[in-house]
């Protein structure tokens, strides 16, 4: 019987702690202006992934650091002097972005 409760208290804990997408601070895709790119199975990227708990086997793009939203992509004006890059996943409280790919910003 300890057992049963030991395996179901250790399931109901797993379930609260595991991060999902558009969990908490994940403001879904963007257009990024981030100081800094990285792929996730990288040192840096591993961090990164580790700081929103992502698992760096389910991201598929890069991963991205301070990071803030661009807004009017593509129109005169518009400017990212570090990695512009559009993200699946962006994680406004810590300024970072999952699933990443780079973009132009002004054709």
């Amino acid at each position: 019987m300890l057992s049963k409760l030991f395996v179901a208290a250790s399931l109901a804990l797993l379930a609260v702690a595991t991060p999902t997408p558009g969990g908490s601070g994940n403001s879904g895709p963007a257009n990024l202006c981030c100081q800094q790119t990285a792929t996730a199975n990288s040192v840096a990227g591993a961090g990164i992934c580790a700081i929103v708990g992502v698992l760096v086997q389910d991201v598929t793009g890069e991963v991205a650091s301070n990071c803030s939203p661009i807004t009017g992509v593509g129109i005169s004006g518009t400017s990212c002097t570090n990695a512009p890059v559009y993200c699946d996943d962006f994680y406004s409280s810590a300024l970072i972005g999952i699933n990443c790919s780079p973009i132009i910003i002004n054709a």
